[in-house]
């Protein structure tokens, strides 16, 4: 049996982290989003963008997971919001109720096309 993966791509503007996410969100995958973001909210920017497009995958303990990082980002006086949703995760989010504890942005992330 395969390991599940999810590859993080981070993206930082001035006042907003894209996390751009392929894979699974799991139990064996959500160490590695936990300390990332964990490490952005150390100095946090106005928002963290977790863009979902990518993700074909999420159990409970990455819905779980989610709505954590969501919470300390509150904490930490930044907005954490969800983009690209999948209509698959929509459902659950919804079934198990937890849509209202997560922030989901219709637009995609405000990408920038200039140079760093």
């Amino acid at each position: 049996m395969e390991r599940p993966e999810l590859s993080i791509a981070v993206q930082r503007a001035p006042d907003e982290v894209v996390f751009q996410l392929a894979g699974e969100i799991d139990v064996l995958t959500v160490t590695n989003l936990t300390a990332m973001v964990n490490e952005i909210l150390l100095e946090p920017p106005a928002r963290i963008t977790l863009d979902m497009s990518g993700v074909t995958f999420c159990d409970s303990q990455g819905l779980g997971t989610l709505v954590v990082l969501s919470r300390k980002a509150q904490h930490a006086r930044a907005v954490l919001a969800l983009a690209n949703v999948g209509d698959f995760l929509l459902r659950v989010l919804d079934i198990t109720g937890l849509r209202s504890a997560l922030m989901i942005s219709s637009a995609g992330p405000v990408r920038s096309d200039a140079a760093p």
